[in-house]
């Protein structure tokens, strides 16, 4: 999901942003992992990236996911889900008007994607969700939900989880949806990493530690369901605080070192970047 999506509740006591040094999400930690320059170029830079086909579906077809459950149970089905999709892509097109130049060049010309074809893909990924979960069974207690809490250094720890599932003796269940593939072996972290920032944020405002985080890949109609302790969260804690101090020491240096590696191939910014003979544009003041 963009950040930028609005969330449907939120869960904690709103923070008086005079408390607040600063602010990090799963995805914008996870962008300073994965390279220092890229987390500079979105997040202070805010440099503009072209919609891409894959992260847009991945937007539509939540969407429906959400909105699927706003249906009486019975009617959760494969085909009320395919229909949805016409109306969750003017939904997006509505919020992000840019996401229409997919299917077009910066000149004009066509890339030869047809939105017919595009809507069948987002049609196709939904009918995979139905083959890993009967959402006619289930009842999610909070969806699109928008959770923060703040450390005892002042660093706002924030996101929007997909779904929270609560089972009649109070256990937590967090359940994130991703369109693509499930991660080969070495790449599982970087999924996990999320999961357990939400789980860390959940517990920080409920005094729950959640019993189980699950990742349904749409891509390739897997799950992935891993059950986190203290020891775990407590790591991951100790985890951002270092990330924080890291991101706080590149922004007192006007170091922002790239870190190349597979994920350059997708990565919107190659033109700025030092590895790939760009010049990054001068730091914003």
């Amino acid at each position: 999901m963009t950040e930028s999506a609005p969330a449907r509740a939120r869960v904690g006591t709103p923070v008086d942003g005079d408390q607040v040094l600063g602010s990090l999400s799963p995805s914008r930690a996870g962008d300073f992992k994965t390279c220092p320059l890229l987390y500079r170029l979105r997040t202070i830079d805010k440099l503009p990236e072209r919609p891409s086909p894959d992260a847009v579906r991945g937007t539509v077809v939540h969407k429906v996911l959400e909105d699927l459950f706003d249906l009486p149970a019975a009617d959760r089905t494969p085909e009320h889900a395919e229909e949805l999709v016409q109306g969750a892509w003017e939904h997006v097109l509505a919020e992000e008007p840019l996401a229409a130049t997919m299917f077009s060049t910066a000149d004009g010309q066509s890339t030869g994607l047809e939105i017919a074809e595009w809507l069948a893909s987002c049609r196709e990924v939904l009918r995979r969700y139905f083959t890993l979960e009967d959402p006619r069974q289930l009842e999610p207690a909070e969806r699109e939900l928008y959770v923060e809490t703040l450390l005892d250094t002042r660093l706002l720890l924030r996101g929007i989880v997909d779904r929270i599932d609560v089972a009649p003796n109070g256990a937590i269940r967090v359940v994130d949806y991703k369109t693509g593939r499930s991660p080969g072996e070495g790449w599982e972290s970087k999924a996990l990493f999320q999961m357990r920032f939400y789980a860390l944020v959940i517990w920080r405002t409920r005094g729950v530690i959640p019993a189980v985080l699950r990742l349904i890949y749409l891509g390739n109609g897997e799950m992935v369901s891993y059950s986190p302790d203290e020891a775990d969260l407590l790591a991951t804690e100790r985890l951002v605080k270092a990330l924080w101090t890291a991101i706080e020491t590149a922004r007192e240096t006007g170091e922002w070192q790239p870190s190349p590696s597979k994920l350059c191939e997708w990565c919107s910014f190659k033109e700025f970047c030092p590895a790939f003979g760009g010049t990054p544009p001068e730091l914003p003041s």
